[in-house]
C-alpha cells in the first residue's frame, strides 16, 4: 500500500474531477449558488476526501468503507450533473466528458476496493 493517499491514482483522478467540477459550476447562474452549485461542489469534493480519510485508517475494513462512501459520492455527483444537463447549464459534450472521467474513477476505485479486500484476507491468515 502507498505511503500517502496522494500517490493513489484514484485519488489523483478524483482530484482532477473535483477541479473540473469547480471550474464548471462557475458558469452556472447565480441563483444556483446555494443549490445545484453547492451540491456539485460538496459531492465532488467528497470523492477525494473520503479516499484520503480512508487511507488514514488503521484497518483495511475501515478504508474499504470510506472507499464505498467515495463511490456513493461519485454517483451523487453524476446525478447532479444530470440535473445540470436537464436544465441546460451544461451541454451533452460537457456531460459526456465528465461522465467519462467518472467512469474511469469508478473502475479504478472498484479495483482499489478489490485490492484492499484481498489484502485484508491475506493479513488474516
Amino acid at each position: 500500500m502507498s505511503n500517502s493517499f496522494e500517490e493513489l491514482i484514484v485519488y489523483q483522478k478524483a482530484r482532477t474531477f473535483r477541479r473540473d467540477i469547480s471550474l464548471l459550476v462557475k458558469t452556472f447562474p447565480p441563483e444556483e449558488r446555494f443549490r445545484l452549485t453547492d451540491q456539485l461542489i460538496r459531492s465532488s469534493r467528497s470523492v477525494a476526501a473520503q479516499l484520503a480519510e480512508g487511507h488514514g485508517r488503521f484497518h483495511y475494513q475501515e478504508n474499504i468503507q470510506y472507499c464505498r462512501i467515495s463511490r456513493g459520492s461519485l454517483e451523487e455527483t453524476h446525478e447532479h450533473l444530470s440535473v445540470a444537463l436537464d436544465v441546460g447549464y451544461i451541454d451533452e459534450i460537457q456531460f459526456e466528458n465528465l461522465l467519462t472521467q467518472k467512469t474511469e474513477i469508478l473502475k479504478i476505485l472498484n479495483g482499489y476496493i478489490t485490492f484492499l479486500q484481498k489484502s485484508k484476507r491475506e493479513n488474516l491468515t
